[in-house]
């Protein structure tokens, strides 16, 4: 591996050299993400609006659908809505803040980091490895971001309002803790960013030769039902989420039986 930071740029790193290198990666690593956090903590009315913003009645994709609807003709209009949520331990108001505060400062210096990891591992790869290995972190991290904001934007929301607002008898109240609104947002964030990984894992599977197109246009019936049984356990027990997740994962299964295809016809041309 030839690097610039610290020795000649011809100079073969011995073992330690590496440990040094990655050792000062991390450390310039960690004091970005200290000082991301920091910003954060400090700016809390604007990261906690953005946090508990989906928990509005008036909400950016409510406001959406109801212009969509009104667009199509159909009078169709999202009932008052307000959720208050509420804390029942002395300093989980505070821990959330500073745990938020870590996550999103690592969310935010994710680009980062990913650039620090790739200068340390590409010098020691092949031409064409640097290359797949560049286009793979990108489409990871691109995939990750939509999954994302699919989930803050769409499946949250929407699951959040289902929830908090259905009874079993209508003399009980849901009463949502600050930890059990994070906790949700989280999971279900973080679930959605990874399923929306299929095509990446596709393309990997397939340059094992592991799986084919021909196996996936066989099993879409079959995906199709599995993905519906995956989004039904995420997701709240009504159509209108099922449907709002189940088909755009769809579309990136279909999006995967492309690539594969296109890893088929590389390898057919090697």
């Amino acid at each position: 591996m030839k690097v610039s930071d610290g020795v000649r740029p011809d100079a073969e790193l011995t073992f330690d050299g590496h440990l040094e290198v990655l050792r000062k990666m991390l450390v310039r690593i960690c004091i970005v993400v200290f000082m991301l956090g920091c910003v954060i903590f400090y700016l809390k009315e604007q990261t906690f609006g953005i946090l508990l913003a989906p928990r509005s009645g008036h909400f950016f994709t409510f406001e959406i659908v109801e212009w969509l609807l009104d667009a199509m003709g159909v009078d169709f209009q999202f009932g008052d809505y307000d959720v208050k949520l509420i804390n029942t331990e002395v300093s989980a108001q505070l821990m959330t803040h500073i745990n938020v505060s870590c996550v999103l400062a690592l969310l935010c210096a994710s680009p980062y980091i990913i650039y620090e990891l790739l200068k340390f591992i590409l010098p020691g790869l092949y031409e064409n490895e640097r290359r797949y290995s560049r286009v793979i972190t990108a489409t990871v991290y691109g995939l990750f971001v939509a999954g994302v904001l699919m989930s803050y934007f769409v499946l949250f929301p929407i699951s959040f309002r289902y929830l908090t607002t259905y009874h079993v008898d209508d003399e009980i109240a849901n009463v949502i803790t600050l930890d059990s609104y994070v906790s949700t947002f989280s999971t279900l964030t973080f679930l959605m960013g990874i399923m929306f990984q299929l095509p990446v894992i596709s393309y990997l599977l397939a340059k094992m030769r592991i799986v084919t197109s021909k196996t996936l246009m066989a099993y879409r019936a079959h995906a199709f039902i599995i993905i519906m049984i995956v989004a039904a356990i995420i997701t709240p027990p009504d159509i209108l989420t099922l449907v709002l997740v189940s088909f755009p994962i769809y579309g990136l299964y279909g999006l995967s039986i492309m690539v594969v295809r296109r890893v088929e016809r590389n390898q057919a041309g090697q």
